[in-house]
């Protein structure tokens, strides 16, 4: 699976076309354990949680259903404007109107500039759009918010990996690896990448 390819399927943006919808919170199965939330813990206490939950699972159908438990925790901004901009954004994109989009996103980046997913978003628009250096430019923003956002992660592994540095590109993984263990198309990116640097410096 291309970089380009898992960058859509690891954030949590844009509907059918690069990120994953947003998703209610999983149920738990059979012998899937997912620890309780403290009920009196802050948002980021809980996301903090869940963060050390994912790095300490191994299990990639348990791991996902943690990931996606911090997705829906990142598509809540604290602020319902911003809410609502990002799914006017939402709906722009879905029907094909990015410039429209990019409006609404400018926006609750105006309004919100600590919000990490906001920078995230545009940074998926932009990539969408061909715009790299713009989207990097915004990836580096949401990783500066957020240091274990996987989706921007990922997405910088699918421009450097559109750049041909082999060696970028798996620095990319193995960092998103850090913050996400249990996630096999990553594992295979780094398998891959390390291999084939391995294999140019013999």
């Amino acid at each position: 699976m291309s970089a380009m390819r898992f960058f859509a399927l690891t954030s949590a943006a844009l509907p059918l076309i690069f990120f994953i919808p947003s998703f209610p919170a999983v149920a738990v199965e059979k012998d899937v354990i997912v620890e309780q939330a403290d009920v009196n813990s802050s948002p980021k206490q809980h996301l903090d949680q869940l963060f050390a939950q994912l790095k300490r699972e191994r299990d990639p159908d348990k791991a996902s259903s943690i990931a996606n438990e911090i997705r829906t925790e990142w598509n809540d901004s604290g602020s319902a404007t911003v809410n609502l901009l990002m799914q006017w954004a939402d709906k722009a994109i879905e029907e094909k109107r990015n410039p429209a989009a990019l409006d609404f996103l400018d926006e609750a980046i105006a309004l919100k500039p600590d919000y990490a997913e906001s920078w995230n978003r545009r940074a998926t628009l932009n990539f969408v759009m061909g715009n790299y250096r713009k989207s990097m430019s915004d990836i580096e923003r949401v990783l500066d918010l957020e240091p274990r956002h996987f989706g921007a992660l990922s997405g910088m592994a699918a421009i450097l990996s559109n750049s041909g540095n082999d060696q970028l590109t798996l620095k990319a993984w193995e960092r998103f690896l850090d913050v996400y263990p249990a996630e096999r198309t990553a594992q295979e990116q780094v398998n891959t990448l390390s291999e084939k640097l391995a294999g140019n410096r013999t």
